[in-house]
């Protein structure tokens, strides 16, 4: 992962294999984090009323947090994207709501509020890298 003294401004390119991948422009770079929110990597959410264990989840929280520290350093462009469903799920598809077999469904309360519904603690993007005033949050 590139460290913020590695990246000058043009940004030329990070190691990678099968070769370097170059970088476009800095103004033409965005760092997009997507679905970060506790219903999907914390105990007691979506993701684990599902049957998962979260907790491997966890091991990429410290790239990402990273990446957007260089990417707030550099002054460049984040954007987070929130999933989750109005408080009367109108836009929540009934197949999606009663896919798979498991005691909680989207909409339903649970530890951290009614699962996948806007403005509810569990739809929020966890606190290690909560989004900054100047970053873009798409829900």
């Amino acid at each position: 992962m590139p460290h913020s003294d590695d990246m000058p401004e043009t940004l030329a390119s990070i190691r990678a294999q099968p070769y370097d991948y170059a970088l476009p422009e800095k103004n033409r770079l965005a760092l997009v984090i997507i679905d970060m929110q506790r219903d999907f990597l914390e105990p007691g959410g979506f993701g684990e009323s599902l049957g998962n264990d979260v907790s491997p989840l966890q091991s990429i929280v410290p790239a990402v947090k990273r990446l957007q520290e260089v990417f707030r350093e550099k002054g460049m462009t984040i954007i987070q994207t929130k999933e989750g469903h109005r408080a009367d799920l109108s836009d929540c598809p009934v197949n999606k709501r009663t896919r798979g077999r498991r005691s909680l469904t989207i909409g339903d309360e649970g530890p951290m509020g009614r699962i996948l519904v806007l403005g509810e603690p569990g739809n929020e993007i966890i606190e290690a890298i909560a989004p900054g005033p100047e970053e873009i949050v798409i829900e």
